[in-house]
Order: structure tokens, then C-alpha cells, then sequence
């Protein structure tokens, strides 16, 4: 089987809260607009990113028999999914949101010591690229991925946890968060120095993203305008993932996938919930 693009690990469910301020005031009670539950987590918008934007894409992952893997299910439905089941039930995150559309994330892993994501799930997938989800379950898939391009989100990493490690030093291409790092630039280079990938892109929110090769310094990109009114920014980050990804396949320029996946994201800021609706690919390569 060939594919575009094999999305190992990282779907879940999120319950969108939207709130009054962040960081939340300490209350008895808040009233607050309707609570939802919606497909989340990092696998499953890259996967629905890839899919929007016209790329064949294959998704693996563990889930529970609950009702949140139900939700799951039915919300990729539409996607080549091959589904093991988790032991601990369906991850989930509790999404605080405010009225600037910044978030905070309750994130329950539903992590089982030594679980693995089974092979038969993706060793009979070829793809032109392999994005790595970092549950733990997935950071033992990669002797299997040899010969095909992979990447990985280390998302909000401080540089230092020994978790992202296996993920950082071990994929070709490396998203992470400018969040948590006191030096950006200088644990870009750390992974380039340290590992085998040929490219790190470092995502700032408003600020833009930087980006460090092996044939160049650090260079800064601005943020994409956004298209309409801030609804929230989660699902901004892997929509980046997926316009940069849908640009490299295409053979474009770091610089054009750089602004695909500036465009990506900044659409995602606009739709209320973390992957409900991503960029299509007509209106991605409008924006070139």
C-alpha cells in the first residue's frame, strides 16, 4: 500500500471550555458557554490537515473502547485508519480557552508502561513521508520506518526532558514550540548537532516561526495575516505541520512551505475547536 503520508499515534478527544481570562481566577463556580466534546490531539489534525489539502494519508493509532474512541472513529471516518485498542481508554484534554483565543491544555495521556503500537497497524504502508506522533507507544515504530522521510512535533519541549529525545535526535524534519525554551536557536542547533534531522522549525505564534538547515544560520519568518477573527488557536500547530508537509511533497521551496504552513495556521486560529475544519487545498494555494 502506498500512501502520501503514514500519521503514526496522537489522536484524542478534546472538551473545549471557553473562559472569562487565562490564568483562570480562583472561583467557586464559573457559567460558561457550552462545553464540547471534539476530535483533538496532534495525530489527528495532521492526519485531517493532510486530507483537506488533497494528500492520501494513512493513520495509526491506539484508542479506547469508549465512548470518546467512538467519537474518534467517526470523526475520521472518511480516513484510511487502522486502529489498535489502548489499554487505559482514549486520550483526552481539557482545553481552557480565553477570549484572546490563547489555551491552556489538561492533557491526560492514558499511558500503559510498555504498551507499543503493533506493527501489522503500519508495516504494510509505504509512504512518501512518515509523521511521528510522540506518544510513547510510537517512539519504537522508528527501525521500521527506514528509507522513508520522517518528522516529528516535539510541541511545547524545554530542550532538556529526555522524553522528546528519541523523537528529536531520530526524525529527519523537527517542528517544535517556541513555548517552554529559554534559547530557541540554540536547542535548533542542539538537534541538528545531536541528531540526524536536515531541518528544525520552531513555531512562535504571532511571532512567526524560525527555521534552521544544515547550510544555514537561523532565519525568522513572519506569521501569516489572519484571515478573520481570532476564534482559538488550538489545532494552529499541526495545520502548520500540514501545509509545510504539503508543500514539501509538492517540491516547493523551504520558504513556500514556510508560508503554507504560516497560512495553515493561521486559518486554524479562525475555526472555534482544535481540528473542525482545515484549510482546504484551493484556499492554501490561493494565499501564494
Amino acid at each position: 500500500m502506498t500512501r502520501d503520508v503514514l500519521v503514526l499515534g496522537g489522536s484524542g478527544v478534546d472538551t473545549t471550555v471557553y473562559v472569562p481570562a487565562l490564568p483562570l481566577p480562583y472561583q467557586d463556580t464559573y457559567h460558561v458557554p457550552p462545553v464540547i466534546d471534539r476530535i483533538g490531539n496532534t495525530g489527528s489534525g495532521v492526519t485531517l490537515g493532510c486530507a483537506a489539502l488533497g494528500l492520501d494519508v494513512t493513520f495509526a493509532d491506539l484508542i479506547g473502547d469508549d465512548p470518546q474512541g467512538a467519537l474518534i472513529r467517526h470523526a475520521m471516518r472518511h480516513v484510511d485508519c487502522a486502529w489498535g485498542v489502548s489499554a487505559a481508554g482514549t486520550r483526552r484534554s481539557v482545553l481552557l480557552v480565553g477570549p484572546d483565543g490563547r489555551r491552556t491544555s489538561l492533557h491526560d495521556p492514558k499511558a500503559t508502561p510498555d504498551e507499543r503500537l503493533p506493527r501489522e497497524l503500519y508495516t504494510g504502508v509505504r509512504a512518501r513521508h512518515v509523521h511521528v506522533s510522540i506518544n510513547d507507544f510510537c517512539r519504537h515504530a522508528y527501525p521500521d520506518l527506514d528509507g522513508m522521510p520522517i518528522s516529528t512535533d516535539l510541541h511545547d519541549w524545554d530542550g532538556r526532558d529526555d522524553y522528546h529525545k528519541d523523537f528529536a535526535y531520530r526524525s529527519d524534519l523537527v517542528f517544535l514550540s517556541a513555548t517552554a525554551l529559554r534559547d530557541p536557536a540554540a536547542t535548533m542547533r542542539d538537534i541538528l548537532a545531536r541528531g540526524r534531522a536536515h531541518t528544525v522549525v520552531c513555531t512562535r505564534g504571532a511571532d512567526g516561526c524560525l527555521v534552521l538547515t544544515r547550510d544555514a544560520e537561523v532565519r525568522a519568518f513572519p506569521a501569516a495575516p489572519l484571515p478573520g477573527p481570532v476564534a482559538d488557536s488550538n489545532g494552529a500547530g499541526d495545520a502548520f505541520v500540514s501545509g509545510f508537509l504539503y508543500g514539501t511533497l509538492h517540491g516547493m521551496p523551504l520558504e513556500r512551505c514556510v508560508r503554507l504552513g504560516a497560512t495553515a495556521g493561521a486559518h486554524a486560529c479562525t475555526i472555534p475547536g482544535t481540528h473542525e475544519s482545515p484549510i482546504t487545498e484551493a484556499a492554501l494555494l490561493r494565499s501564494l
